[in-house]
């Protein structure tokens, strides 16, 4: 599942990426807030050749928390991977993320801070307060992860569909479900991978602005044990991308 917003120079190159690196059988829905997005016919064009990718126009308030939310209730795979637009994610991670939550996690998590890992080009700030959080909530609050901060994540649609997303601005969803995961002791694993800046184009991510509400769930992850609610885990390989 991939939240877009005017990504139409960037999107078909990460798409090709995805077909080349995917050998799993997915689904790619990809998520705008307006039909008139420069996404938009892109993907439909594509959606015209191969209908593994599909473009969805969330209609709900803006914004990259909401178009993910929209997304996960759009696609219908056991396992949802959140990708990002702007080819900073490494595709070829999908297949491992997948079959870690085959294996029992309800979170995989795409590492740029565990050994292995790498973060190329990102702006001081950005990444400073990415690491910190990243690695002060894999060693003081356990949460089974070094980047809890990263949205490129492979989740259990089960576990999502019992810990709810609360998330409704930026790119907290990833380090909410992450804390929900802690606190109510649910498996959480990660791989290594090399997350590298987009070359062209302006970014979407806006760290001042959401600052505050990653604190609130980077807070929570070192709260008390909530108990979950009761719910298999059907595994398959199908996957929403």
């Amino acid at each position: 599942m991939i939240p877009a917003r005017d990504e139409a120079s960037a999107i078909m190159s990460v798409l090709e990426r995805i077909v080349d690196a995917v050998t799993l059988s997915f689904e790619c829905v990809v998520v705008v807030d307006d039909e008139s997005d420069t996404t938009h016919p892109v993907v439909a064009d594509l959606h015209a050749r191969d209908p593994r990718f599909r473009i969805v126009v969330n209609d709900r308030a803006p914004g990259p928390a909401n178009a993910i939310r929209y997304g996960v209730e759009a696609s219908a795979a056991p396992v949802i991977v959140v990708t990002m637009a702007d080819g900073s994610d490494d595709p070829r991670a999908i297949d491992d993320l997948v079959r870690l939550i085959e294996r029992g996690v309800v979170i995989a998590a795409a590492s740029r801070y565990m050994a292995g890992g790498q973060q190329v080009g990102a702006p001081f700030l950005k990444s400073a307060l990415s690491r910190m959080a990243g690695l002060t909530l894999c060693w003081f609050a356990r949460v089974g992860t070094h980047d809890a901060t990263n949205s490129f994540k492979a989740y259990d649609r089960s576990f999502l569909e019992d810990a709810g997303i609360d998330s409704e601005h930026g790119f907290e969803m990833g380090i909410e479900l992450v804390a929900k995961a802690r606190r109510a002791r649910l498996p959480v694993a990660e791989i290594p991978t090399i997350w590298i800046e987009r070359s062209f184009g302006a970014s979407n991510f806006q760290v001042r602005r959401w600052l505050m509400r990653y604190l609130r769930w980077y807070l929570v992850a070192f709260g008390i044990r909530r108990r979950p609610r009761s719910s298999g885990h059907d595994r398959a390989r199908a996957t929403s991308v």
